[in-house]
C-alpha cells in the first residue's frame, strides 16, 4: 500500500518534514510568500493531509477539490481561514496549536502595551531622526502602567497569561468574557465586568477575542467612544474584531490616547493604510507568537496531529 501524501503550505524545520516522512510523503511549498491558490488547489486533489498557516483559505472552493483528505492541521490558535462546519460535514478533522503559544503571544501583548503607553517606537524615531536636542520635563511624556486599570476583552489561555503579567504590575484587572474565570480571579485579582464598564474604567484595553460572526466590529465607535481619553487600546487578536475605520477616527479626535496593533483587517497591511499615519499608533506584522522556540513548538504540534490521524490514531488537538 503506498504511503499517504502530506501538503506543507510554507518550509518548516527539517525535524518537522522528517515527523511526517515516517507516516507519509511530503511535498513543502518552498517560498517565503504564501503559497499560490492554483498551486494549493491542485495539490489538495491528491492530499491526505495538510498542514496550513493563516495565510490559506481552506473553503467550500478547496474542499470540493479534495478527494482524499482526512486532516487540515493549522499552525496557528486561531482558525477563521478555515470553513470548520464544511471540513466536518466531509468528516475532515481540523486541528489547531493552542496553548504551546500562550506565554509567548501574551509577552507580545505586554510588551505592545508598553510600548504604545511608553511611546518607545515614538520616541525611538524622535531620536533617530535627530530631533532630540535637549532635555524637557514633558518631552515623549507617555502613561503610566504601574498601578493602573487593565480591561481584557477575552479571558482565554492567553488573556489570562496577560493577566498574570499585568498582577506583577500591581494592575487593577477587569475582564470581559462568556464565562466566568474563578481561578484566574484567584490567581490575578482580575474581576468579571460587563463590556461598557471595563471600557468607561481601563487605562489599557487589550482584545483577546477569536473573530467570529458575533466578535466582528466588536470594536467600533460606540466602544471607543465609551473609552477613556487617556486610554490605550491594544489589539492582538484579528483585525476583523475591530472596525478600522472607527479606531482612526477615535485617534485621530482625540477619543483615546493610542493605540498598538498587532494584527490588521487586511495583512500584509497596505502601507497607505490611515493608521500606519499616525503617531500614536504603534504597529507590527502580526508577530504575537514569533518566537523560534513557539514556531517550533506550533509547527510540531500541527505534525504530531497529522501522524496521529494518519496512523489511526485520535488528533491531540482537534476542533
Amino acid at each position: 500500500m503506498s504511503k499517504p501524501q502530506v501538503f506543507v503550505t510554507r518550509k518548516l524545520t527539517n525535524e518537522v518534514i522528517a515527523m511526517l516522512e515516517t507516516v507519509a510523503h511530503v511535498s513543502v511549498w518552498e517560498g517565503d510568500t504564501p503559497v499560490p491558490r492554483a498551486m494549493l488547489l491542485e495539490e489538495i486533489e491528491q492530499a491526505d493531509a495538510v498542514l496550513t498557516m493563516l495565510t490559506e483559505r481552506v473553503d467550500e472552493e478547496l474542499l470540493r477539490r479534495a478527494k482524499k483528505l482526512r486532516i487540515v492541521a493549522n499552525m496557528a490558535v486561531g482558525y477563521d481561514n478555515i470553513d470548520v462546519a464544511a471540513c466536518k460535514r466531509r468528516g475532515v478533522t481540523v486541528t489547531n496549536t493552542p496553548d504551546v503559544l500562550t506565554e509567548a503571544t501574551a509577552d507580545l501583548a505586554f510588551a505592545l502595551l508598553l510600548a504604545t503607553g511608553r511611546r518607545l517606537t515614538e520616541a525611538n524615531r524622535f531620536l533617530l531622526a535627530g530631533e532630540w536636542t535637549s532635555w524637557s520635563p514633558y518631552l515623549m511624556a507617555g502613561q503610566s502602567v504601574y498601578g493602573t486599570t487593565l480591561g481584557i476583552i477575552g479571558m482565554g489561555r492567553i488573556g489570562e497569561a496577560v493577566a498574570r503579567r499585568a498582577a506583577g504590575f500591581n494592575m487593577r484587572i477587569l475582564y470581559h468574557n462568556r464565562n466566568r474565570k474563578e481561578e484566574a480571579e484567584a490567581k490575578t485579582g482580575a474581576r468579571l465586568a460587563g463590556l461598557d464598564e471595563l471600557l468607561q474604567e481601563s487605562d489599557y484595553v487589550v482584545l483577546l477575542t477569536p473573530l467570529t460572526e458575533e466578535t466582528r466590529h466588536l470594536m467600533g465607535g460606540r466602544e471607543f467612544a465609551l473609552m477613556k481619553k487617556s486610554a490605550v487600546f491594544v489589539n492582538v487578536s484579528r483585525g476583523g474584531t475591530v472596525d478600522e475605520a472607527a479606531l482612526y477616527e477615535a485617534l485621530v479626535s482625540g477619543q483615546i490616547w493610542a493605540a498598538g496593533l498587532d494584527v490588521f483587517r487586511q495583512e500584509p497591511v497596505p502601507l497607505d493604510h490611515p493608521l500606519l499615519s499616525l503617531p500614536n499608533v504603534v504597529a507590527l506584522p502580526h508577530i504575537g507568537s514569533a518566537t523560534i522556540q513557539t514556531r517550533d513548538e506550533m509547527a510540531r504540534l500541527a505534525a504530531d496531529n497529522i501522524v496521529a490521524v494518519l496512523s489511526g490514531k485520535e488528533p491531540l488537538t482537534a476542533l
